[in-house]
């Protein structure tokens, strides 16, 4: 990659001291394993907006379509002096070249989803609300892969993300340094195999629109592309889906794999299957055999190698 991956985040996750109660929520998985390969953006709203530390907590209130941000005990409206900071911000990070961006989960500012809406006559709140600042963000930016530190604890749901925000440099790196039909078609080769993992039918979808690239404006043609990408990298991989990739992997090796080595890669394929595995281990093996045979076309698949190995996200059942 030219450079490293700029990720916005919400400034608490990072250590600062810019909480309510001048405290912060430190991720050490965002500061000491991701941090060594991103470089962060860090964000505040309230306190960007002008509110002190430490603070009077606030909270969303009215309409869960379109809520007001108010001081939980003396009621203060900041909604509009939000609503201008954040437009004013938005415009900012549309310049910074964010692949991403990780949200402090629940945050009546920051939070991505399911964040409490109190109804203006009191009483129980709904659930399904986005943070003032992470919905416009959201709305402005519908591409970018977004989580909030909660879901991170999820290791699928962590990995998933981390393949996006990889696979959007990968894209704006590729778009930059030249703009073609032949580019696109190198993109979508080495990229293959990881959208088939997410859903064969869109890799389908894909790879016809990449064969008419050449026929429809190149603008256009990119700009779908990127929009369909985005939509299948959402789709969770499973198991089967893995078990899918590995066996379509190991038809390059007909007639190079000895007898023995076939039924070791198939022995830990149904390991894997069987969850008995983590996927890195056929991974491993795979690659093994691509260095060994020599498969140029394996050996420029993303989906072997979509992350450094120091992430560790491979070594989940």
């Amino acid at each position: 990659m030219s450079e490293a991956i700029r990720l916005g985040v919400s400034a608490c996750l990072l250590g600062r001291e810019v909480r309510y109660n001048g405290g912060h929520q430190l991720n050490r998985y965002l500061t000491d394993t991701l941090g060594p390969f991103v470089e962060y953006v860090p964000v505040c709203p309230e306190v960007e907006t002008g509110m002190s530390i430490p603070r009077e907590p606030v909270r969303l209130v009215g309409d869960v379509g379109s809520p007001r941000i108010v001081g939980r005990r003396s009621g203060e409206d900041w909604t509009d002096r939000m609503r201008v900071w954040t437009g004013k911000k938005l415009g900012e990070l549309a310049k910074e070249d964010l692949c991403g961006f990780v949200f402090k989960a629940k945050s009546p500012s920051s939070g991505m989803a399911r964040v409490k809406v109190y109804p203006p006559e009191g009483g129980q709140p709904r659930y399904d609300g986005r943070g003032f600042f992470a919905g416009m963000f959201q709305d402005r930016f519908p591409r970018l892969p977004v989580e909030d530190d909660g879901r991170l604890n999820d290791a699928r749901l962590r990995e998933n993300f981390i393949t996006r925000i990889f696979t959007m440099k990968r894209w704006r790196d590729t778009v930059e340094k030249e703009r073609s039909v032949g580019s696109l078609v190198q993109f979508h080769t080495r990229h293959k195999l990881l959208i088939m993992s997410c859903s064969v039918e869109a890799c389908r979808k894909l790879g016809k629109l990449v064969a008419q690239a050449g026929e429809i404006d190149l603008g256009t043609c990119l700009d779908s592309y990127l929009g369909q990408l985005i939509q299948a990298l959402q789709l969770k991989t499973t198991t089967k889906k893995n078990v899918n990739v590995l066996q379509h992997i190991l038809g390059y090796f007909k007639k190079e794999l000895t007898g023995d080595e076939k039924q070791e890669c198939l022995d830990l394929v149904e390991a894997y299957h069987k969850e008995l595995v983590p996927l890195i281990v056929p991974i491993t093996l795979m690659n093994h055999y691509v260095r060994k045979y020599g498969k140029d076309y394996l050996a420029g698949q993303v989906y072997l190698h979509p992350h450094p190995l120091e992430l560790k996200l491979r070594n989940h059942p």
